[in-house]
């Protein structure tokens, strides 16, 4: 068969690789966090991994909050101002993480999945994990369920697909997101970003957005990452629009296609630029106080979030 599952332990964690043998590719996904840890192809007859990851289950425990490579982003993305929003007349804070006077990046980043489901047949390898949030942070008091479904297919093409649900008595504030780091092999100097959007939010200094969107037409036609800093979010400009971002050098190209529910890509570049950090998001950072793309998340009504991720030898 072209597809196979491996699952191996460790630290009481699974490592699933969703195989496709006849074109030597290989997605690595943790039960820690539920994440991609690797998207393998072949490479001028070696495998070259496109993911910035970590080197084991131990070593995503100890370092998953220093960069956040690659993790799930929920149920708050980016910042929350101070950790503090109020809703329904109530107000909250977080407790969990904070970088400087802010909370960040959710509350499952690191969270335990247990597979519950894989398939394999001639068109697919997939992994289905499933994790329960019981309302623990203080700030956050709202139970949800997530599955989270890997999907490698022929191509090199590898979906994900994030469905949240929850029986609380009324709406609870909701927002979803990936923060996975990218590299093609060299500095990111070397590459070329392009996405299909020039509407950027405005920032202030602590990456809060104001409430103002800019131009920035940079990357609508693609353009070379030479000496550019990053750390911005972008929006598409309707729910309609073709959304797509593509990451290239001369090798390989990496084309991100999200669905209409991650309005949002935010794009980053850490200081030593291996690699960079194209993250779908739901919505807009502090957007349980600002509302700027906040999800009011209905009881007892999934609702899903998609990307894919396709990657082909130039």
């Amino acid at each position: 068969m072209q597809f196979e599952i491996q699952i191996r332990n460790e630290n009481n964690f699974s490592i699933i690789s969703l195989l496709n043998a006849y074109e030597g590719v290989c997605a690595e996904i943790y039960s820690f966090g539920g994440f991609l840890n690797r998207f393998e192809i072949p490479v001028q007859g070696n495998p070259f991994n496109i993911v910035d990851g970590y080197t084991g289950i131990a070593d995503a425990q100890a370092r998953c909050t220093e960069g956040f490579q690659s993790v799930r982003l929920s149920p708050f993305v980016c910042r929350l101002k101070k950790g503090r929003y109020d809703w329904n007349g109530t107000a909250y804070q977080i407790e969990k993480k904070y970088m400087g006077e802010h909370a960040i990046h959710g509350l499952q980043y690191d969270a335990a999945f247990e597979v519950t489901e894989s398939v394999t047949d001639e068109q697919e390898a997939r992994v289905e994990l499933s994790s329960y949030y019981p309302g623990t942070d203080p700030g956050y008091p709202f139970p949800y369920h997530t599955k989270i479904i890997w999907c490698l297919r022929k191509g090199a093409e590898l979906s994900v697909t994030t469905t949240v649900w929850h029986e609380n008595p009324t709406p609870i504030p909701f927002a979803e997101g990936w923060h996975p780091y990218f590299t093609l092999g060299g500095k990111a100097d070397e590459w070329n970003l392009q996405f299909s959007t020039s509407r950027i939010m405005e920032y202030d200094a602590d990456l809060l957005p104001t409430g103002r969107y800019l131009q920035d037409t940079r990357f609508v036609n693609g353009c070379s990452l030479q000496g550019i800093q990053l750390d911005n979010g972008f929006v598409w400009e309707d729910a309609e629009s073709h959304r797509f971002c593509t990451l290239r050098n001369s090798v390989i190209s990496l084309n991100i296609l999200p669905d209409n529910t991650f309005p949002v890509l935010q794009v980053f570049i850490p200081d030593n630029r291996n690699s960079i950090a194209l993250e779908n998001l739901s919505g807009a950072p502090d957007n349980f106080n600002n509302q700027l793309l906040l999800i009011q998340l209905q009881p007892h009504t999934p609702k899903s979030f998609i990307t894919r991720y396709q990657v082909s030898v130039l």
